[in-house]
């Protein structure tokens, strides 16, 4: 099984390149004023050309309103849309009819009876992406650098497509995919120098320490 991996948070045309180099499958954009990873819609649209054809160009949000979601739409192109908010599966499936762009829904993780939450979903948002609560006091609902226990995972059915989010990083990930065997991560802060500021180093770490990873486990 192929494994999908999103390098989130994108600025620049550097880290956007190492991600690409990497393999990344997914490219994300955020759309949330109060990160430090924000981006301006007219940019992520051109920074998401030397994606095409290489990664899926995600744009990530937050309880964004309909004007807004156009305007990222519009000028972004995206081939996803992520909602990290307290959207309600009415909510998604109106976003979704809205644009006809397949719905990637963010939940926050803290124990095994939160992913009772995707049951409402399932069947409207094309995938989930399991993250860590954030800590008190966060205004970020997402890259907070911290993770959550990942054997609760193991409960899910095998038919839920997801990725798995939250402090990943090079040291971790081998652990990561020991205990969750996700069918796809997504890391952030996890390859970033300071809050908001990636490293195309840290970013070509990451992606050698998970082909090491999937290589000792395959041996």
């Amino acid at each position: 099984m192929a494994l999908g991996i999103k390098i989130c948070g994108l600025k620049t045309d550097k880290a956007l390149a190492a991600a690409l180099a990497g393999g990344a499958s997914h490219v994300g954009f955020i759309f949330f004023a109060k990160s430090p990873r924000y981006v301006e819609p007219a940019e992520a649209g051109r920074l998401r050309e030397a994606a095409i054809g290489k990664a899926k160009a995600v744009a990530v949000t937050v309880d964004a309103g309909d004007v807004f979601l156009d305007e990222i739409v519009e000028k972004m192109r995206p081939d996803m849309l992520q909602l990290h908010g307290s959207e309600t599966p009415e909510r998604v499936a109106e976003i979704k009819a809205r644009y006809g762009l397949p719905m990637m829904k963010a939940l926050l993780v803290g124990e095994a009876a939160d992913l009772e939450r995707i049951r409402p979903f399932v069947g409207i948002a094309d995938r989930f992406l399991f993250d860590a609560k954030p800590p008190k006091g966060s205004e970020l609902p997402g890259g907070n650098g911290i993770a959550f226990d990942w054997r609760v995972l193991a409960g899910l059915d095998a038919g839920v497509d997801y990725m798995l989010s939250g402090g990943l990083n090079a040291a971790n990930i081998g652990d990561a995919l020991r205990l969750a065997n996700p069918p796809g991560l997504d890391i952030s802060s996890g390859v970033e120098s300071a809050p908001g500021v990636k490293d195309p180093a840290l970013i070509e770490q990451f992606f050698q320490a998970v082909r090491a990873a999937r290589d000792n486990r395959a041996a």
